[in-house]
């Protein structure tokens, strides 16, 4: 039955609303959508009280690979994709990520977009405003099929 829980979860994930290819135009998307995450929620820009820059290459690495945050922070993750792929940075908590990569390497052309996560065309800057409101450790990854699996992630330590 394990091909049933990646299907139903495919089905949620296409019917979840809001769903665009991976492509050009998210760089710099501005996104409404709160929803509470066990990793935390979408932030206001307003509230924004640090901005870091992240770049991401086609040697499958983040720059910074290692964040440290408090819990509340809310932070301007601005990523700049070095390389000649197309790459994103997605937050979430490892076995999110794990299963998501997993979903990705089946269906390479699965569309989603969320607001934690940023998909950067080569040569371009994205950004995506995150409030770390749950203590913890989560991780940020580029899922596009064979990225995670080549080690194209980070940490994020969340402390209280």
């Amino acid at each position: 039955m394990p091909d049933m829980k990646i299907l139903l979860t495919l089905l949620f994930l296409l019917g979840c609303g809001a769903a665009f290819a991976h492509g050009d135009n998210h760089a710099g998307k501005a996104t409404t959508t709160r929803e509470q995450t066990a990793w935390g929620i979408a932030g206001q820009p307003k509230a924004v009280r640090r901005t870091i820059d992240i770049r991401m290459d086609d040697q499958m690495r983040f720059t910074p690979d290692r964040l440290q945050v408090r819990r509340g922070d809310t932070l301007r993750l601005r990523i700049h994709n070095s390389g000649q792929v197309l790459h994103e940075l997605v937050i979430g908590t490892p076995a999110a990520l794990a299963e998501h990569a997993a979903l990705m390497q089946r269906f390479p052309n699965m569309e989603h977009d969320e607001p934690w996560m940023a998909h950067v065309p080569p040569g371009k800057t994205g950004e995506l405003v995150w409030q770390f409101n749950r203590a913890g450790d989560f991780e940020f990854a580029c899922l596009i099929a064979g990225h995670y699996q080549a080690g194209m992630r980070g940490r994020v330590t969340v402390k209280p």
